[in-house]
């Protein structure tokens, strides 16, 4: 008998992909399931989870935001009735739909479901990507069978007896080291020189504007360093046309720009090292691609969990960390040393090698099975 899942959350990539990647393999394993997500209105995951081919329903809930000015006051003081409205959309939505388990991927949009959810005698998992867990998962995690975490020492958030280290669940064309044939394939996709140094600065879709402006003050001031290095440039959407108009103004060799990169596997094939911010899914493929890299944590994030998640590798002496109000005097002068000093880079891809979890999905799915077969 093939059973039903509801799968809530969502607000950013970071919580939706890997709720896709848990979908699929749900879905692998019994292609009769029936799989039901429920987001946010308006947020992203109304649009990528269709186009994953799963469908979705809207709550009218909205995050608390904690900068100051009209909108976000007026945000906030309608917060609580929309998250009353919430919960009884998410009790209508449980009831027609009757799901076996619900999982929860964190962000607000999971709360008022797997409150419900957990409320009516339904098992519940959650997923923590983070290495400091979110408002969300904290509060939900007594009320949850199974909580399925990223990082060690998830105790300080969560009831031990309940914690699954399982990682994160990525994109399989990233879950593994590049082969040679790969390297030779990306040199050959990207236009690159064998032989040369080949950096991948990766600022996310949108863009990032501290990587950015970094890469553009070292462009103004020559390059140092940077005779023998090709650098991939993911400067993002947002930014795509002040960057055009700048590499205009700078003729550079060695320095190719784009918005959006298509072929990940490919990029990190290519480098020896990667620049990156500290999300909990690009923290979990440059380990399973066992790449060497530099992490720039954004500080614009809730409970400041990219700084937390690359700490964990740093401590380690997994990675490498520059500060985001540093970048810009340190980040490419640390990248172009780095990048030529063969034994450190070899050491970041040694240490980050064991604490790739590669099976992640797996792993949830056998956790939410668990609850099925109680």
């Amino acid at each position: 008998m093939s059973h039903r899942f509801i799968i809530s959350g969502g607000g950013t990539g970071g919580h939706i992909f890997p709720a896709v990647s848990i979908a699929n393999r749900l879905k692998e394993y019994d292609p009769g399931s029936e799989i039901l997500f429920v987001g946010a209105e308006g947020k992203m995951e109304m649009e990528k989870v269709p186009q994953a081919g799963y469908k979705i329903v809207g709550l009218p809930i909205v995050g608390l935001q904690r900068q100051l000015n009209m909108k976000n006051i007026l945000n906030d003081l309608s917060a609580p009735f929309k998250l009353i409205q919430s919960i009884f959309k998410a009790k209508r939505v449980i009831k027609d739909f009757r799901p076996d388990v619900a999982i929860g991927v964190g962000g607000y949009a999971s709360a008022p479901l797997l409150w419900v959810a957990s409320g009516m005698g339904i098992p519940c998992v959650i997923q923590e990507q983070n290495g400091f867990a979110g408002l969300t998962n904290k509060l939900l995690g007594k009320r949850v069978r199974s909580i399925c975490v990223a990082y060690e020492g998830m105790e300080r958030f969560f009831p031990a007896e309940k914690i699954v280290l399982s990682g994160n669940p990525i994109r399989n064309e990233v879950s593994f080291p590049a082969t040679a044939e790969m390297v030779q394939e990306a040199m050959t996709f990207y236009g690159l020189t064998p032989g040369k140094k080949h950096i991948f600065i990766v600022g996310g879709s949108l863009g990032c504007g501290t990587l950015n402006r970094a890469m553009k003050k070292w462009i103004s001031e020559g390059c140092p360093g940077g005779e023998d290095v090709e650098i991939i440039w993911q400067c993002g959407r947002y930014y795509k046309a002040d960057t055009d108009t700048f590499i205009s103004s700078h003729r550079v060799e060695g320095v190719q720009h784009h918005d959006f990169i298509a072929r990940m596997d490919l990029a990190y094939a290519a480098a020896d090292l990667v620049i990156s911010r500290s999300g909990a899914s690009s923290v979990s493929e440059l380990a399973a691609m066992e790449k060497a890299v530099i992490f720039v944590p954004s500080p614009n994030v809730a409970e400041d969990h990219q700084t937390h998640n690359a700490m964990a590798l740093v401590s380690k002496d997994a990675a490498v960390l520059v500060k985001d109000a540093e970048a810009g005097e340190k980040l490419m002068a640390e990248a172009m040393a780095l990048v030529h000093d063969k034994e450190r880079l070899a050491a970041l891809r040694h240490n980050i090698a064991p604490l790739a979890l590669r099976d992640a999905a797996e792993i949830i799915r056998k956790e939410i099975y668990k609850c099925i077969d109680l």
